[in-house]
């Protein structure tokens, strides 16, 4: 599985602490990670606003199987990737949470908090939510007995979302375009984006905002 991190403008530095978790992690997992995000203060800025748009277009393009973001609370992260179609994020502050949402939803990225709660053991709680989040098979169900209906739901969701979103490239050229420009500027995000991407037509939405 490849997994891209990002953090906006405010928990930056936070970026080394969550990265190493999710890398010790993925390497016993066989996970590939890319660090898309801000990895500390002095770098290329981004508000939870862009972390949106970056993870709906590594999604979208299938650069990336999965997402993890993260802002203060965790909450606006959610909200950003979730406007966009394709991006079904889920909110996750322990472990349990991370379980649940892989078995019962099987949505494609997390939101954390990396402010709120962030205090002694955090690390800890970090890498057991990484560890459980992304071993074993997603979409079992839990319990076991309701997995029928929660596939089923989770087709549902999507579909829902599909028919009540404009096509993906329509909404993100309804967005404001310097937004969408601060989102893919980033040097690792164009490098996992351009390395990964397999649409055709959203790489070359993105070549021409950085007038490639």
């Amino acid at each position: 599985m490849k997994i891209a991190l990002m953090n906006e403008f405010s928990q930056a530095a936070k970026n080394a602490i969550v990265l190493k978790q999710l890398q010790d992690v993925a390497a016993e997992q066989g996970h590939s990670i890319y660090n898309v995000g801000m990895s500390d203060d002095n770098d290329h800025y981004l508000t939870y606003i862009h972390l949106g748009v970056i993870a709906s277009l590594l999604l979208n393009s299938k650069a990336v199987d999965f997402v993890v973001s993260g802002c203060g609370t965790g909450q606006g992260a959610m909200m950003s990737l979730n406007a966009h179609p394709g991006v079904f994020c889920g909110y996750c502050i322990e472990p349990t949470d991370a379980y649940l949402f892989a078995q019962v939803n099987n949505g494609n990225a997390l939101a954390l908090p990396f402010a709120k709660g962030f205090g002694w053991g955090a690390e800890l709680n970090i890498r057991t939510i990484f560890e459980k989040a992304f071993t074993g098979v997603r979409g079992q169900g839990y319990p076991a007995e309701r997995r029928e209906s929660q596939v089923r739901n989770a087709g549902i969701l999507t579909q829902v979302k599909l028919a009540t979103a404009k096509p993906y490239l329509d909404g993100l050229r309804a967005i404001d375009p310097e937004i969408v420009k601060t989102a893919v500027t980033g040097e690792r995000f164009q490098s996992c984006f351009f390395e990964n991407s397999q649409n055709d037509a959203i790489t070359a939405f993105v070549k021409d905002i950085l007038g490639k």
